[in-house]
């Protein structure tokens, strides 16, 4: 008797890796058929950083995306959810991650059209380009917390 084989899903996030719309999109992927996903996060300085230094490491910021957003991913997708960090530049982190590890389909999580850089660069089409089944997420902007001091 053959196990069937699992899908794997790469999921490209980086504001978004904790919004609802993403969890849901992970939680109907799952329920489809038998998968495992893994969250990269491009480490891409965020905010007035970016301004400052556009290839600045990202790193910590990245690690606190993904700290935030597995154990809610793992829970929608039924089983743990592989988080990694990659470059900056969200295809090259993209590229790097599919010759290492190697993936089926690709869930790209973004900002809506008006704010969303990845959206601008094309980055969907340009991982299509690929040769791998890409589904868009397109998240609400996140609210800005004013309660923290």
């Amino acid at each position: 008797m053959r196990l069937p084989s699992s899908t794997r899903i790469l999921i490209v996030a980086h504001r978004t890796a904790d919004r609802p719309e993403l969890i849901d999109a992970v939680a109907r992927r799952a329920a489809a058929g038998w998968c495992t996903f893994t969250l990269l996060v491009p480490a891409a300085p965020d905010g007035p950083h970016r301004a400052v230094d556009p290839q600045g490491d990202g790193l910590d910021e990245a690690e606190a995306r993904l700290e935030a957003a597995l154990p809610l991913l793992s829970a929608a997708a039924g089983e743990p959810v592989l988080g990694v960090v990659g470059a900056h530049d969200p295809l090259a982190a993209v590229q790097d991650t599919l010759n290492l590890l190697g993936f089926d389909e690709v869930i790209i999580s973004m900002l809506p059209l008006r704010t969303s850089r990845w959206l601008r660069l094309q980055l969907p089409r340009a991982v299509r380009a690929l040769g791998v089944p890409v589904t868009q997420v397109i998240c609400a902007v996140p609210r800005l917390d004013t309660s923290a001091a």
